[in-house]
């Protein structure tokens, strides 16, 4: 069976702005050497599906960089590869000339040209800001099992223990897995599953509700596609219980680029059978540390020179730690370069930032010290 994919490259930017200001949240940096849309298109590659739409909104130039032609993930092809969906202006508004779309029900609006020319009778639908790696064709099957219009793919969660987005969509189903409910999570209510927001739908399902959002003038996939018709249409979830990590702050990226020092949660991402994140191919000499480094607990990508030391941390490709310095608990994203006799301690540097000579910096992990992209300290 033929399944097409649709992958929303910039919902929930605002979550992040400090790192979306320059950039979509699928081209943010996540785990040494992979962007977030990454997850999304692995998964799906890893899962046969050949033919993928990225859908833009702005922001979008290092995505195209990232990206390129797609051959780091076998998508250079004739027919199928990834597909780029500029951004379109929706409803025409005579107080500002028009508007971007600001839903992930307006995005696929915009897109619907895109899905109704598809062959594939499924699409699988993904966010950008969850990172997992998930064996869809275990879900599509069962998809297909249930004769399903939308399968929703759920996690579970334990309210006190886990960190809930605010903006979770809690999902209520019956013993055979058909949801009944879909509700907004409020803070502090005891939930048991929320939407991972990767969700498979039947094609002519999708277009119908989007013809019929059109006419109706809605604007929410789950509250006015998901929720009205759950109970009528075939809607069932499929529980995922391997590791998820969802980006939803400045705070959160930092805490969850600190759990990739968990070798199960390394592992569980990256160390699946079968199942390899690709990324765009940068051929770099090995990280060179010299005499006096010492490296502990830390994930550190190649073409870096280490002269300091460097704990609890996660260096980018190509990051220059100097003499006598000290970097601890700290994010730094590509080709950062810190001068001799730095301490840091709760950072996250940007891409191309230079730190000098004897700068003390130091953040908190409820409130890590952001230094944005270029900046010299």
């Amino acid at each position: 069976m033929e399944v097409a994919g649709l992958i929303f490259s910039n919902i929930h930017d605002s979550s992040i702005s400090e790192l979306t200001n320059i950039r979509t949240m699928a081209s943010v940096p996540f785990g040494c050497r992979y962007r977030l849309i990454d997850f999304a298109l692995s998964n799906m590659v890893n899962s046969g599906i050949t033919k993928i739409g990225i859908i833009t909104h702005n922001n979008y130039q290092s995505l195209m960089d990232h990206l390129g032609t797609g051959k780091d993930w076998d998508l250079a092809r004739r027919s199928g590869g990834i597909k780029i969906l500029p951004p379109f202006f929706n409803t025409y508004d005579n107080s500002n000339g028009g508007r971007l779309y600001t839903s992930r029900l307006e995005a696929l609006m915009g897109v619907s040209s895109f899905i109704s020319r598809c062959s594939e009778d499924h699409l699988v639908l993904s966010d950008c800001d969850g990172i997992c790696n998930i064996d869809l064709s275990d879900a599509i099957d069962q998809h297909v099992k249930n004769n399903a219009d939308l399968t929703i793919i759920t996690r579970k969660v334990t309210v006190g223990i886990d960190d809930i987005p605010e903006r979770s969509k809690v999902i209520t189903a019956n013993e055979s897995g058909r949801v009944t409910d879909v509700t907004n999570y409020m803070k502090g209510e005891e939930v048991k599953e929320i939407s991972t927001n990767i969700m498979i739908v039947s094609r002519m399902f999708l277009l119908n509700a989007i013809g019929d959002a059109g006419a109706h003038g809605y604007s929410d996939f789950y509250r006015d596609i998901v929720a009205k018709r759950a109970g009528k249409a075939r809607i069932f979830r499929y529980l995922y219980e391997g590791i998820f990590i969802q980006i939803t702050s400045l705070e959160s990226y930092f805490a969850n680029s600190m759990k990739l020092l968990s070798p199960e949660v390394r592992n569980g991402l990256f160390d699946v059978k079968h199942r390899p994140i690709y990324t765009k191919l940068r051929n770099s000499a090995p990280t060179r540390y010299t005499e006096d480094a010492q490296v502990r607990n830390s994930y550190v990508a190649d073409g870096c020179v280490i002269e300091g030391v460097v704990e609890n941390s996660i260096l980018f490709r190509g990051v220059q730690v100097g003499k006598g310095t000290v970097v601890k608990n700290c994010v730094l994203l590509q080709d950062t370069f810190t001068g001799n006799n730095v301490n840091l301690n709760c950072v996250i540097a940007d891409k191309n930032v230079v730190i000098r000579d004897g700068r003390m910096l130091s953040g908190h992990e409820s409130m890590p010290f952001f230094i944005p992209k270029g900046s010299m300290v």
